[in-house]
């Protein structure tokens, strides 16, 4: 069994991946300009910032389904379905969760960066604030990365604490 210290934890590094994958998907989504020429410009037509929006919105959604079940283990200091299941969950879910926002992460980034870079001086104001908006929205996912990577540690912390199975290091 956990301390409740660890429970406490877990749930605070929920809300606050929820909060700051949220802050992301909204700043994402509201991020569009519109060019010199009147062309409407939004997040949706560069495929990376898509990828980046898609991450934040399943980390979300992931984070939103754990928030329950870390609510009812600090709560009763129990496992709300307690067959292992939830474990197991945590888990894999949470390794998931990571690697997808590592991966949203790093396309954002990227595709940013490179955008200002070969652009050089030719970029507009509102063309840089687009892309400066998107680095924001990305920041906030690495921050929901951040949060669920160390949920990823705890979590496997907690499975082989109370495994069965006795391993090498063990």
């Amino acid at each position: 069994m956990a301390s409740p210290a660890i429970l406490k934890t877990v749930l605070f590094l929920r809300v606050f991946s929820l909060l700051a994958l949220a802050a992301s998907v909204v700043l994402m989504g509201l991020n569009n300009f519109t060019d010199f020429d009147g062309f409407k410009i939004r997040f949706f037509d560069l495929i990376a910032y898509r990828y980046v929006f898609a991450a934040g919105a399943i980390g979300f959604l992931y984070t939103l389904i754990q928030i329950p079940f870390a609510l009812y283990n600090v709560v009763t200091e129990k496992r709300w379905i307690r067959n292992g299941f939830l474990q197991q969950f945590d888990f894999y879910g949470d390794k998931t969760m990571a690697f997808l926002l590592a991966s949203g992460v790093g396309v954002g980034f990227g595709v940013s960066f490179e955008f200002k870079r070969l652009s050089g001086d030719d970029l507009s104001s509102k063309s840089k604030k687009f892309l400066d908006m998107g680095n924001i929205s990305t920041g906030l996912l690495l921050v929901g990365f951040v949060s669920m990577a160390l949920l990823s540690i705890i979590s496997s912390n907690r499975r082989s604490s109370s495994s069965p199975i006795k391993g090498f290091f063990k």
